[in-house]
């Protein structure tokens, strides 16, 4: 695997982590800076929603981890793809049913490092 794309892996992984830590841990307190179009009086009401949704954060970024942890390399990237195709439609779903930007935080970075791996050898 080139080792931009490991890169790329690795930022995005932390990027999941980051998520999993705001939906987890900090759902009533500093995810309300991050997520200002939800009303404040939301996040407690949603707390075990968000919970939920940090912990499948968690997989993806355990995911992202565990293929840069395979020595074998086509398992490696092959295991890389399949969490990123994952992280590229949560994305793109997210994108379309919550909000644009989530596109480019999420689905955009993950079609990158998709890219990355298939024509970077």
């Amino acid at each position: 695997m080139h080792i931009i794309s490991k890169i790329l892996i690795v930022i995005i992984a932390l990027l999941h982590l980051y998520f999993l830590w705001l939906e987890m841990f900090a759902w009533t307190t500093a995810a309300k800076k991050v997520f200002r179009t939800i009303p404040e009086d939301l996040f407690e009401k949603t707390k075990v929603l968000a919970a939920n949704q940090g912990l499948y954060n968690g997989f993806l970024s355990a995911g992202l981890l565990w293929s840069l942890a395979i020595s074998d390399e086509i398992w490696s990237q092959n295991i890389a793809i399949f969490f990123l195709c994952c992280v590229a439609v949560a994305g793109i779903f997210g994108a379309y049913s919550a909000s644009k930007k989530i596109f480019y935080v999420q689905a955009l970075p993950a079609i990158i490092a998709i890219l990355s791996l298939l024509f970077l050898k």
